[in-house]
């Protein structure tokens, strides 16, 4: 049977297309599965002695620092509040026989902050910057009703001192040619998120400067990676028990931190993976009905968190 030269073409082009599929489902397998599996990202100690964490006191922070401590990094951390701090530095110091350095800062103060975190670390071989230091909302909201104070708050931590902080240290390692900078974005910065949109819009910063500074590390021996949590039992989320979508600090960094160096952008849990891109399929199939079923969501919990503050109200009366 002899083909004509429009089904000669026609196969081709299948056979270019299915080979294409093929390696982009190859690729997904290794940087999702079979590489954080096998521990082929990078060895964080080859770095540098030392670590920072910002937001080091609680939650996502905190494990970050643990776990890095937990690698045998000395820690540096980064948080304002001073009881918190001590307290944190003590269980590392104990628990992992680390060097631990502590600095207060309220990183909402802008320059005068960054200064001061510079001092106190100019004479420390940084190889891991963790800038986790981030604010949300108490509960999902309209951005008309948002005060001006948290809109401040959000902006100054999301966007300010992030940029802040990795201006200081960035330069380092570049001299160096070797580090690794970690930046804490969210997986709500590339779906839809009303009533979450100032919040939102400040973690699609983030993606998008980690993003193009990977691009301007990594000829320099430098990594930059965007990690975007979905859900975590966090006081932030507050959520306060574990499940199999919204696992433990721990959990979510113990994942998180085997993809450095193997995905310049990742989730970090690959259930939050499979969650941003089932709603990612949502919104192709029906990007409208998507929106309407994300917004009725959000907006039955900013229901919640107005009854709630409400009856906080009443009894402090």
């Amino acid at each position: 049977m002899t083909l004509t030269c429009s089904e000669i073409v026609s196969l081709a082009v299948l056979a270019v297309i299915g080979l294409r599929i093929l390696l982009r489902v190859g690729v997904l397998v290794w940087r999702k599965l079979i590489a954080p599996s096998f521990g082929l990202g990078i060895d964080l100690r080859s770095q540098g002695r030392w670590a920072i964490v910002t937001g080091a006191t609680a939650g996502i922070g905190k494990a970050y620092a643990e776990q890095l401590a937990g690698k045998g990094l000395d820690v540096v951390l980064v948080a304002r509040n001073v009881a918190q701090l001590e307290e944190t530095a003590a269980e590392i110091k104990q628990r992992y026989n680390v060097q631990v350095r502590t600095v207060e800062a309220d990183l909402t103060e802008g320059e005068p902050i960054f200064a001061k975190i510079a001092k106190a670390t100019e004479d420390l071989e940084v190889g891991v910057v963790v800038n986790n230091a981030g604010a949300s909302y108490d509960h999902p909201e309209l951005f008309t009703e948002l005060t001006d104070e948290r809109v401040s708050t959000i902006l100054r931590l999301n966007v300010t001192a992030l940029t802040g902080i990795t201006r200081i240290f960035l330069p380092k390692m570049f001299e160096r040619r070797k580090g690794v900078l970690i930046n804490l974005s969210s997986i709500l910065s590339y779906i839809p998120s009303p009533y979450l949109s100032l919040y939102a819009a400040t973690k699609a910063y983030v993606m998008k400067l980690s993003y193009d500074l990977a691009a301007e590390a990594e000829p320099r021996g430098v990594t930059v990676q965007c990690v975007s949590p979905g859900i975590v039992a966090t006081k932030m989320s507050k959520i306060k028990k574990a499940t199999w979508m919204a696992p433990t600090p721990e959990k979510y960094v113990e994942a998180s931190l085997k993809t450095v160096g193997i995905e310049v952008c990742t989730t970090g849990y690959p259930i939050h993976f499979l969650l941003a891109a089932f709603v990612q399929g949502l919104c192709c199939v029906c990007e409208k009905g998507t929106i309407w079923l994300i917004s009725r969501t959000l907006c039955n919990l900013r229901a919640r968190g107005l009854k709630s503050k409400e009856k906080k109200m009443k009894s402090s009366e």
